[in-house]
C-alpha cells in the first residue's frame, strides 16, 4: 500500500513556472499512469500559458480565488470547483485574490516536463503586470 503525505514531498518548479508538490506519481509510488500534485500561486501571480499534447488534466481548487483561461474562454474559480482541461488545450490560471491560491492537479498520463508546451499568454499581460 502506498500512502504519501503532502508534507513529506519537496516542492519544485514546473515548466509553466508554478510551484508544485507531486503528492503521488510514478516517481514516488506504485501508480504508473497518473499523477496528483498540489500547486500554489501567490496573489497576482499566474502560471505561464501552456498545453499538454497527451495529458488530460483536472484542476481542483482547494483555497483562494482565481481565473482560468482555456482556449480563450476565461472563468472565475473558487474552492470546490473542478476544471476539466482536455489534452492539447492551451490553459493558464492566475490568482485574482488576496490569499494564496491552492489547487490540485490530476494528470493522466502522469505529468512530465516533456509533455508541456509553452504558448502565448491567454490573459492580457497588462492586467497581470498591474497585479490584477
Amino acid at each position: 500500500m502506498d500512502i504519501v503525505n503532502r508534507h513529506t514531498v519537496p516542492p519544485f518548479t514546473t515548466k509553466d513556472t508554478s510551484t508544485i508538490r507531486e503528492i503521488m506519481a510514478p516517481a514516488n509510488s506504485r501508480v504508473t499512469r497518473q499523477s496528483l500534485a498540489e500547486a500554489e500561486l501567490l496573489p497576482g501571480r499566474s502560471t505561464q500559458a501552456h498545453f499538454h499534447p497527451n495529458t488530460e488534466e483536472i484542476y481542483y481548487i482547494l483555497q483562494g480565488v482565481g481565473e482560468i483561461a482555456i482556449e480563450g474562454e476565461v472563468r472565475s474559480v473558487v474552492p470546490c470547483d473542478a476544471v476539466a482541461i482536455p489534452p492539447g488545450s492551451r490553459h493558464q490560471i492566475r490568482n485574482s485574490g488576496n490569499g494564496i491560491l491552492v489547487f490540485l492537479c490530476c494528470c493522466v498520463p502522469a505529468y512530465t516536463h516533456s509533455d508541456t508546451v509553452m504558448c502565448d499568454p491567454l490573459f492580457d499581460t497588462t492586467e497581470q503586470a498591474a497585479g490584477r
